[in-house]
């Protein structure tokens, strides 16, 4: 019997067959992503960032926060960043009528595992569906580098900006008045 090259394609409605609760699915491009769940650590950083995103947003009412979002591009392209925003102005035409994430949100944020195979995946596949989706700005957090990079949309890719610090203060042009040190963000 001949063997296929043709390569397996992964859809949304696949992740249907899966029920794991100690899993995290996510495709890219038709591959399937299977991650175990994070550190303790991982989702305190993550934590952070939602809470002084959460904290932001309700004192100036310019957008919405949410923690470990689905985000459902298209049938191959479906990824759960660790926390995102979404302008005020942009949420409603971003969601479908099950509230799911259609649309890029303007920040995505994922904090690295440390894992090889999960650092890549961060730094070259989603930077790549991102970037492809139209998100405006990704930051990623490095726990055991006490780094912060951020990348911002130039032109039609997002390209690193900044490293940032534990003693640096993380700014935003998509938060207007946005600040915090970012050793707030690891502690």
């Amino acid at each position: 019997m001949p063997v296929s090259s043709e390569t397996v394609r992964w859809t949304i409605t696949d992740l249907e067959l899966f029920d794991d609760p100690n899993n995290s699915y996510e495709i890219i491009d038709g591959q399937l992503i299977v991650t175990r769940a994070p550190h303790w650590q991982h989702q305190e950083i993550s934590g952070n960032v939602y809470m002084v995103l959460k904290a932001w947003s309700r004192q100036t009412g310019l957008g919405r926060a949410a923690i470990a979002p689905g985000i459902i591009f298209s049938d191959i392209n479906s990824v759960i960043p660790d926390v995102a925003w979404v302008s005020q102005q942009r949420l409603d035409a971003c969601l479908d009528d099950s509230g799911h994430l259609t649309a890029a949100p303007d920040l995505v944020v994922e904090v690295l595992s440390n894992s090889k195979r999960d650092r890549l995946r961060d730094y070259e596949l989603k930077l790549k569906l991102y970037s492809s989706e139209g998100v405006l700005e990704y930051w990623i957090l490095d726990r055991y580098k006490q780094e912060l990079k951020v990348y911002r949309r130039e032109g039609s890719c997002l390209r690193l900006s900044e490293t940032l610090f534990p003693s640096d203060s993380l700014t935003s042009p998509i938060l207007p008045g946005f600040s915090c040190v970012v050793s707030d963000l690891f502690d």
